[in-house]
């Protein structure tokens, strides 16, 4: 059994019934919302942040369920969504998890149009139901993965990334959306503020893992779906770069910069500086980092009492930290 069907076991029921509710989510009276959204349903992914909320509602409730959880795992899925129809546009990509994307089929206009769709119907569901603390923790993310965003972008034109900034970026960009799927787990079963701050501090140290994880894939020789050193090739200061950048001397540090900045499309450079930041200790430190990240999630779960869904929860981590792609 792969380990995502592992760590959804717990919640096979749940995470059926949640498609339905899902789909049922998007229904709109245009046809062709309705083949884009059918589109998008079939080619879903993992539905990792759906597992969240499923998970720590469960946790922190003695495996109780409420229809509110089901309300906040669509809403994330629905402006998660949303997110990565627009990022496809802004990305120019064509592709989405191996199938085309939406603005591939149907143009820019549409699958922006689309993403707006998306965005809006999660809002509503949430005031619809008046679940209005499940709405600020999901508005709060969506803020912030657009602050993260374009935080990359400036920084990246000067490539002047410290490593404080590089986990603000991430933290905002990748780690605040599970983030808040562990905060509406919590919030859906009305647990306590302390709980459901816990909970989004342990998504945070989750998200913050992963994109850690991603960043380290650059620099590995196995087949994972994207080609090595692509965050080079694209000007993205990820930790294994930052970290060899303050550390080495004067001389190589203008070596490595130069090489982002001007011949960063050179694959004879791009594999230098791949072999510089392995030898000089930038993969060891960025492996420390990650697991820092992982033992400080694991702490927080191990204030709760041992339970399927914090067992699932805990492999979770795992997989984490441990995925090959």
């Amino acid at each position: 059994m792969k380990p995502v069907e592992q760590i959804k076991l717990p919640i096979t029921k749940e995470m059926e019934l949640f498609e339905t509710k899902f789909k049922e989510s998007m229904l709109s009276k245009v046809p062709l919302l309705n083949r884009i959204t059918y589109y998008i349903v079939r080619r879903k992914g993992k539905q990792m942040r759906p597992m969240f909320v499923f998970l720590v509602a469960k946790m922190v409730s003695d495996g109780g369920f409420d229809e509110r959880t089901y309300r906040g795992a669509s809403i994330v899925e629905l402006i998660h969504t949303a997110t990565l129809v627009h990022d496809d546009v802004v990305d120019d990509s064509n592709q989405r998890r191996g199938f085309f994307s939406i603005n591939a089929l149907w143009k820019n206009k549409i699958a922006v149009l689309v993403g707006d769709y998306l965005l809006s119907k999660g809002l509503l569901l949430s005031i619809d139901n008046e679940d209005f603390d499940i709405l600020k923790l999901i508005s709060t993310a969506v803020r912030e993965m657009s602050e993260g965003e374009l935080l990359q972008i400036e920084k990246a034109r000067k490539l002047d990334i410290t490593e404080e900034v590089y986990f603000e970026i991430i933290r905002q960009k990748t780690a605040t959306l599970i983030a808040a799927c562990c905060a509406i787990g919590a919030a859906s079963m009305n647990a306590s503020k302390e709980t459901i701050e816990e909970m989004r501090k342990f998504g945070e140290c989750i998200g913050i893992a992963f994109q850690i994880k991603d960043d380290l894939f650059d620099y590995t020789e196995h087949k994972i779906g994207k080609p090595t050193g692509i965050d080079i090739k694209e000007q993205k200061m990820t930790l294994p770069l930052i970290y060899t950048l303050n550390t080495c001397s004067k001389e190589k540090k203008s070596w490595l910069i130069n090489s982002v900045k001007k011949y960063n499309k050179d694959k004879k450079r791009v594999k230098e500086v791949i072999a510089f930041v392995k030898e000089n200790g930038g993969l060891e430190y960025t492996v420390k980092k990650m697991h820092d990240y992982k033992n400080n999630a694991i702490n927080i779960l191990n204030k709760y009492p041992d339970s399927p869904y914090k067992g699932s929860l805990l492999k979770m981590i795992d997989y984490v930290v441990e995925r090959k792609i």
